[in-house]
């Protein structure tokens, strides 16, 4: 019998002190597809009302964002829920899916830096 080589795990950065300064710059470097749009809804709910109202839900949104997209892992597991989700004809299965997502994304959020 031999043995089978584990498939490295993949690397998870860790999270940024949480501040948009430094969230902007993880998502720069480490998920950089994002960074469009992180921009985009900086610039629409802060640059542009010259107000900071907005900045605990900009963050809220970003941090969850980043701390999926940082991991590879769960970020092919949100994909692979959201498919199933779409393409399953039983609503109480895609309703569950859904579900899923949701406790993730708010687990997420709950993530302290340097995690």
């Amino acid at each position: 019998m031999s043995a089978h080589a584990a498939e490295p795990t993949p690397f998870v950065p860790p999270m940024p002190e949480r501040n948009p300064k430094a969230l902007r710059a993880a998502v720069a470097q480490y998920a950089p597809q994002l960074l469009p749009d992180f921009d985009e809804h900086w610039k629409r709910a802060i640059a542009d009302t010259f107000g900071i109202g907005p900045l605990p839900a900009l963050m809220a949104r970003w941090w969850g964002e980043y701390a999926i997209a940082r991991d590879p892992e769960l970020g092919a597991h949100m994909a692979e829920l959201h498919h199933r989700a779409a393409e399953s004809t039983d609503l109480a299965e895609a309703e569950g899916l859904l579900e899923e997502v949701s406790e993730i994304r708010h687990r997420v959020r709950q993530v302290e830096p340097g995690q």
